[in-house]
């Protein structure tokens, strides 16, 4: 792989923290966050840290690392299995764009794909998801 397991990981669990967003349910701008009992955190909004951060995440690797992060979403949605990791690897360089990140990010369960597909081929996250989630 030409992604590194520690940015993976970092990418598992930011894409495991934005994968836990739900719609806004609270139209009362003036309420108090302690009686809502903090749920605006996990509430999705355009100006969100967590997708920016996933999204900056995303941008900083260079093409060879999307291409296999795009390759490793194939393989734990499955796409391809680990012995056709060469092809994915092939397809995913051919599809890779300037907006591979807004795709990866569109993907509903990005960190269960990614675990799932380094899982495939080896490689565990374990140790560094311990205290981050």
């Amino acid at each position: 792989m030409n992604v590194g397991l520690q940015k993976l990981c970092f990418l598992i669990v930011k894409a495991r923290e934005f994968d836990a967003k739900v719609e806004p349910s609270d139209l009362d701008e003036g309420s108090n966050p302690s009686d809502d009992g903090m749920r605006a955190v996990l509430e999705d909004s355009a100006d969100d840290p967590t997708l920016a951060e996933l999204k900056d995440a995303i941008d900083g690797l260079d093409d060879d690392e999307v291409v296999d992060v795009i390759a490793l979403v194939w393989l734990g949605r499955g796409d391809f299995s680990a012995n056709e990791w060469a092809e994915a690897q092939a397809l995913a360089r051919e599809r890779h764009t300037a907006r591979s990140a807004d795709y990866l990010i569109g993907i509903p369960n990005l960190g269960d794909c990614l675990e799932e597909g380094a899982a495939q081929l080896g490689f565990s996250c374990e140790e560094f998801e311990i205290n981050r989630l």
